[in-house]
C-alpha cells in the first residue's frame, strides 16, 4: 500500500508491470431463440456480407439453414451459410462434429446451385478449400458413417421413449466424445496406424452395443484415408487461429448457432434436445475463445412457434390454423424432410431464451406468414395449477400440463411481402412488432417479410 493508502502496481517481487486490458475483436453472434428454423441462415446471410469470418461452434450436418440470394436456393447443414460470401473466411470449431463426406457433397452441391453469371458460390468453392483454406478443423470428433449408429439408436427407443433425432448421429459422437472414447481430426492427421486401431476398438463398441449394426471397418477406413491427404491443408489449431483473428487486425467476425435455445443440451426441454449448447456458452467452448469478445448477441424469432419432431409444445394448434401456419410457411425440416408442428407465437419461450443468451437484439422473421389472420394470439404466461408461474418449465411433463394465457392481437389482413421499411407495414403489424419488444425487453433489429435478402427490414 501506498502512503496515501492506495495500492501501487507493484507486487512482492517488486515487478511494476501493470497489465492492460487490450480484448481485441469482437464476435457477433446469431443464435436460435425457439426450436430451430427461425431463420438464422438468413439473417447470417445479411450480416455475413461485410463480414471478414464466418464461425460454427456446435452442432454438426444435423442443422438446416436456407438461403435464397439471386433466386437461387442454398441448403447448409455443415458449412457455415456465410460462405456466400467470396471473400469471407469460414471457421469451423471444435465444438462442431464432422461428417467429412457429407461437407463435401454439401460444398459441390451448392457450388453446381451457384454456377452462372457472377455465382459468388462458385468463386467461393474454387478457392475455399485451396486459397482461403476455409475450413480449420482440429478437434472435431469423427463417426465415419454416423447416420447408420443414428437410425440404430433412434430405432430401439420405442413408443415415448424416441427423441425424434434427425438420426445423423450426432448423438452418438458426443457421446464419444464425452465417454474419451471419440476420433478426433488431430488423430486422423497424426499417425494412421493408431488411428486404425482406435478406429477399430470403437467400431467394436458401437457394434457390441448394438447387434444389428453393420460397419464395414476396413472399408470406412479406406475411405478416410483417401480423405485424409484432401482435408490436411484445411486444418489449423483452433485456439491459435482463433486468438490470432480476435487479437489482431480489426475484423468482422460472425458466429452462426445450429438449432436453438429450446435444444440446448442442458437449457432446452430435455430430453427431446440436441447434444451441444446451441446457446451463447457453447460459442466460447466451441471456439476456443474468452467470453469478453463476445459483443453482439442477435436472437432470431420466428412470428410464430414451429417444433420438429416430438416434445412438449405448450402454443401448438392442431388444427386448421396449425396447417394454414405449415403450408403457408412451407414448414418442412431442411435436413429431415419432416412437416413442422406450428403454434402461436410463444414469448414466454423467447424470455427463456433471453435469459440465458442475454440478446442485444432480435431478428422477427416470417411475419408475411400471418399476413391472411384476421387475428393472432400470442402466449403471454403459463398457468399451472391455475396459478401463473414466473419461470419456464424445466420438466417435461409439467410443460405438457401448462395452460397457455393468451393476448389476442388485431391481424392485418393485407400483404406485407413488397414491404422494404417499418413504415409500409399495415398499423397492426407494426403493433405485433413492439408487443413483441415491449414483453421480451429486447428491441427488433430486423422483421422479415420474404424469402430473399431483400425482405429483410433493417430497423436500425
Amino acid at each position: 500500500m501506498s502512503e496515501s493508502g492506495s495500492q501501487d502496481a507493484s507486487n512482492g517481487s517488486g515487478s511494476t508491470f501493470t497489465p492492460k486490458p487490450s480484448f481485441g475483436n469482437k464476435v457477433t453472434v446469431v443464435l436460435g431463440a425457439q426450436w430451430g428454423d427461425e431463420g438464422k441462415g438468413k439473417v447470417v446471410d445479411l450480416l455475413a456480407q461485410d463480414a471478414d469470418m464466418v464461425c460454427r461452434c456446435q452442432g454438426g450436418n444435423n442443422a438446416g439453414h436456407t438461403v435464397v440470394v439471386d433466386s437461387v436456393e442454398y441448403d447448409f447443414h455443415l458449412l457455415p451459410s456465410g460462405i456466400i460470401n467470396p471473400k469471407v473466411t469460414a471457421f469451423i470449431g471444435n465444438g462442431v462434429v464432422i461428417h467429412i463426406p457429407g461437407m463435401f457433397e454439401e460444398a459441390e452441391k451448392n457450388e453446381r446451385k451457384g454456377k452462372g453469371e457472377c455465382s459468388p458460390v462458385v468463386m467461393l468453392k474454387k478457392t475455399a478449400f485451396i486459397e482461403l483454406s476455409l475450413m480449420r478443423l482440429n478437434r472435431h470428433l469423427i463417426v465415419f458413417r454416423p447416420e447408420r449408429l443414428g437410425e440404430e439408436v433412434d430405432h430401439l427407443r420405442q413408443g415415448t421413449h424416441r427423441l425424434g433425432t434427425t438420426k445423423k448421429g450426432i448423438g452418438p459422437v458426443y457421446s464419444a466424445k464425452a465417454a474419451r472414447s471419440g476420433l478426433r481430426m488431430c488423430d486422423l492427421l497424426a499417425d494412421f496406424t493408431q488411428f486404425s486401431e482406435r478406429y477399430k476398438i470403437l467400431a467394436h463398441q458401437y457394434k457390441s452395443m448394438y447387434p444389428t449394426l453393420e460397419i464395414d471397418i476396413e472399408g470406412e477406413l479406406e475411405r478416410l484415408k483417401h480423405y485424409m491427404e484432401r482435408i490436411r491443408p484445411m486444418v489449423r489449431d483452433g485456439v491459435y487461429f482463433m486468438y490470432e483473428a480476435l487479437r489482431g487486425p480489426p475484423k468482422k467476425i460472425l458466429v452462426e448457432g445450429a438449432n436453438a435455445a429450446l435444444l440446448d443440451i442442458d437449457f432446452g426441454t430435455y430430453p427431446f434436445v440436441t447434444s451441444s449448447n446451441c446457446t451463447v456458452g457453447g460459442v466460447c467452448t466451441g471456439l476456443g475463445m474468452p467470453p469478453h469478445n463476445v459483443g453482439e448477441v442477435y436472437g432470431v424469432v420466428k412470428a410464430y412457434t414451429t417444433r420438429v419432431g416430438i416434445g412438449a409444445f405448450p402454443t401448438e394448434q392442431s388444427n386448421d390454423i396449425g396447417e394454414l401456419l405449415q403450408t403457408r410457411g412451407k414448414e418442412v425440416g431442411v435436413t429431415t424432410g419432416r412437416k413442422r408442428r406450428c403454434g402461436w407465437l410463444d414469448l414466454v419461450l423467447i424470455k427463456y431464451a433471453n435469459m440465458i443468451n442475454g440478446f442485444t437484439a432480435i431478428a422477427l422473421t416470417k411475419l408475411d406468414i400471418l399476413d391472411v389472420f384476421p387475428e393472432i394470439k400470442v402466449g403471454i404466461a403459463y398457468k399451472v395449477n391455475d396459478e401463473i408461474i414466473p419461470h419456464f418449465p424445466a420438466n417435461q411433463e409439467v410443460l405438457h400440463c401448462v395452460e397457455v394465457q393468451y393476448e389476442t392481437l388485431p391481424g392485418w389482413k393485407s400483404d406485407t411481402s413488397a414491404a422494404r421499411s417499418f413504415e409500409e407495414l399495415p398499423e397492426n403489424a407494426q403493433k405485433y412488432v413492439h408487443f413483441v419488444e415491449e414483453h421480451v425487453g429486447v428491441p427488433v433489429k430486423w422483421i422479415g417479410v420474404g424469402k430473399s435478402r431483400e425482405s429483410m427490414i433493417q430497423l436500425f
